[in-house]
């Protein structure tokens, strides 16, 4: 799609903001939706990923500090997950983008993954089934590992797991997925810079449009947003996920 680059600035700008907002109020960084956008518009995959990560940290920083003040953040859930995926996701950040195929496969269980959610019954507002360390830490390395690879932070696997499974309630796991995707795309962004790559101006641009957006969006979700409102949220994110595999 050709985009008059006297309004590129302006139109990424008004995309930027409404996708931290959907984004941010499941603790997610946006980053799908980032890639989505600039790949629609026709800008260089070389530059779309580092502006995805660097992004990416940005609003899920904003985001977690709101989930955090609001009450919702759980230590011993994050830290088994934190320590597989940085590490993985460093990795992922290091090797080139996956195959078409496979983005058509992550895109497929993303959409599952919308489905499952939404024909869920309602949650009681407790986990019900404790989370094992082994499970954790094969989880979070092989959403890390992804969440590198395809240049996002990885909360769009993360918190459906998280819910769908019981091992969280909605706020928990997007106060979770939120640090996750920070460390991630921490990670992430870091293998992409030792291996040379450089974070393109735009993105300095287009920060302050993400950090407006993630907090109204993290604000919300992480207060007075109902249960079954986030849910519905979240099912629409991972749609937009699906749909950025497709396109790119």
């Amino acid at each position: 799609m050709h985009v008059d680059p006297a309004i590129l600035p302006f139109l990424l700008g008004a995309a930027f903001i409404a996708a931290a907002a959907l984004y941010a109020s499941v603790g997610h960084g946006g980053a799908s939706a980032y890639l989505a956008v600039m790949g629609l518009v026709g800008m260089a995959p070389a530059e779309m990923k580092p502006i995805a990560l660097f992004l990416n940290i940005a609003v899920s920083a904003v985001a977690l500090g709101n989930f955090v003040r609001a009450g919702h953040f759980k230590a011993t859930l994050f830290w088994p997950l934190a320590a597989a995926s940085v590490p993985a996701a460093f990795l992922g950040g290091w090797l080139q983008s996956p195959e078409p195929v496979f983005k058509l496969i992550l895109a497929a269980a993303l959409v599952v993954g919308a489905w499952r959610l939404l024909a869920a019954p309602p949650e009681s507002g407790k986990p019900v089934r404790l989370a094992g360390w082994p499970a954790l830490l094969g989880i979070g390395g092989g959403i890390g590992f992804l969440s590198g690879l395809v240049g996002i932070g990885g909360g769009i696997f993360l918190t459906p797991l998280l819910v769908i499974f019981r091992w969280a309630p909605a706020k928990v796991a997007a106060a979770i997925s939120a640090a996750f995707i920070a460390a991630n795309s921490c990670s992430g962004l870091s293998g992409f810079i030792l291996k040379g790559g450089q974070i393109p101006a735009m993105a300095w641009g287009l920060l302050p449009c993400v950090l407006v957006g993630g907090w109204l969006g993290s604000r919300w979700g992480s207060g007075r947003a109902p249960v079954p409102a986030l849910r519905r949220t979240l099912a629409a994110v991972l749609v937009v996920a699906a749909a950025k595999f497709v396109i790119i």
